[in-house]
């Protein structure tokens, strides 16, 4: 996978309104500025507009610099004489971002560009330099929002990336290298692409922006110069562009900055539904025409997804009237939602549509300590593959929600995101399985089946 890079997109919008016959390697040279009395189109009305919101971003700061785990051991510091404070070094980064909010001053972008900076300063249009204030951040979106002194700021009006379709045409503003803000244009590729192993929820706009070092967090506008998405990565397999970029989505990034400026970070709850891909062999033998949607598995039990009425079998279709693609869109819809929001979920059920009403509650995950099942997972919190995790949809098991660095059950192996997904020979979908699962083997033993990414490992202790 490639670096995250922001930014551009092609140039081929002249090409629909100039007849291909009559153009030439040098047709760029000897365009005329009208033709029969007509004006040729120009993107720069709309640009004079929109380029004051788009905004050009520096940090600084202090990161620890990796080191091998021997400098970790005590004996190995004191024999070598190695001081105990972690080494540092200085970071510098440059990137872009978009005023959404003159009167406020708020300022949205990547949290990659933001990332470990202890000094953030905003560069406008004009060139006036001012200081940033983090706002919050979210790395699970790649989100997150500054607030600069409101003097003065023209803002980038939102559009709404839900009506986007593949072939809109797009424009995306930067600052590529640090040269300073630069303009490019091209075409929306595919919509709602995850799966990239980019962000832990991805639900990107594909689009064949030209996307360099520098662009992260600059703007993605649609002709009429709205907001429709925060340009975030490229897809380069030998390191350089080929034509592949990706932007969050505004429907999604404004979710993501309402509560980072509430709250200062993402309150994440839980509905407690397991679904997969309706797959063409599902729709099949379901019996329905359906090609698109998500397969309820399992509801666990006293979740809002039980209140809401869903059934195992039932298929999701829609969110709030947006169609729902897979497994994935589900998490992504879920994963962005505030606390007590409700929303309304279509389903299809013996072939037919019923419309039902869901709300995101508390996130109330069942989860163990892993002392509690074995001595071997001391350390260790293991919880159930719901909304928030990256195995969602995907597989059955149970995550390692988080791991003490300095444990037994670190020091066996295992890490944080890894799925456990058999113990002493059984499959285990939920924490208490786990663990009587594992006092089956008796204290003194434990073998697991773990995958981690596309990889399965087997762990046999004792």
């Amino acid at each position: 996978m490639s670096r995250r890079y922001l930014g551009s997109i092609l140039a081929a919008t002249i090409a629909a309104v100039i007849p291909l016959a009559a153009c030439s390697t040098s047709w760029a040279q000897v365009l005329p500025v009208a033709v029969d009395g007509d004006e040729l189109p120009s993107l720069a009305p709309m640009l004079k507009r929109v380029a004051p919101g788009v905004v050009n971003i520096a940090t600084r700061g202090w990161a620890q610099t990796r080191r091998s785990p021997l400098f970790d051991d005590p004996f190995f510091r004191r024999f070598f004489d190695i001081p105990n404070a972690p080494r540092q070094r200085q970071t510098q980064s440059v990137g872009s971002g978009v005023i959404v909010d003159a009167d406020r001053g708020y300022v949205i972008t990547n949290h990659h560009v933001i990332a470990d900076a202890d000094k953030i300063v905003v560069t406008l249009k004009d060139r006036r330099k001012i200081s940033a204030e983090l706002m919050g951040s979210d790395p699970d979106t790649d989100v997150a929002v500054l607030k600069v002194r409101p003097d003065d700021l023209t803002a980038v009006e939102l559009g709404d990336s839900n009506v986007l379709e593949v072939g809109d045409f797009v424009v995306a503003i930067g600052n590529p290298f640090g040269l300073g803000q630069t303009v490019t244009s091209g075409i929306v590729s595919a919509l709602g692409r995850s799966g990239l192993g980019i962000e832990a929820y991805e639900n990107f706009i594909q689009t064949d922006a030209s996307i360099n070092p520098g662009n992260s967090g600059g703007a993605l506008v649609n002709l009429r110069g709205e907001l429709i998405g925060i340009n975030t990565a490229i897809l380069a397999p030998g390191g350089g562009n080929v034509g592949i970029g990706f932007a969050i989505p505004i429907a999604m990034a404004r979710q993501i900055m309402d509560q980072l400026i509430e709250f200062g970070e993402v309150r994440r709850g839980r509905f407690g539904v397991q679904v997969q891909d309706l797959t063409p062999g599902i729709a099949e033998g379901m019996g329905i025409d359906e090609t698109e949607g998500a397969v309820v598995t399992r509801v666990a039990p006293n979740t809002p997804a039980e209140r809401s009425g869903l059934r195992q079998g039932d298929v999701i279709i829609a969110i709030d009237g947006n169609q729902v693609r897979g497994a994935y869109d589900i998490r992504n819809k879920f994963g962005v939602r505030r606390i007590g929001e409700s929303f309304l979920i279509t389903v299809l059920r013996d072939g037919k549509k019923r419309t039902l009403r869901g709300v995101v509650e508390q996130n109330t995950q069942a989860r163990l300590a892993g002392e509690d099942a074995s001595p071997y997972l001391a350390g260790a919190i293991i919880g159930t593959v719901d909304e928030s995790s990256p195995y969602f949809g995907r597989v059955d098991g149970v995550v390692v929600i988080d791991i003490e660095r300095r444990s037994r059950a670190f020091a066996n192996g295992l890490r944080k995101d890894d799925l456990i997904l058999s113990v002493n020979g059984q499959d285990v979908r939920d924490p208490n399985e786990l663990r009587q699962a594992a006092l089956s083997g008796g204290q003194d033993s434990l073998s697991l089946i773990v995958r981690r990414g596309n990889t399965r490992i087997r762990f046999v202790f004792g």
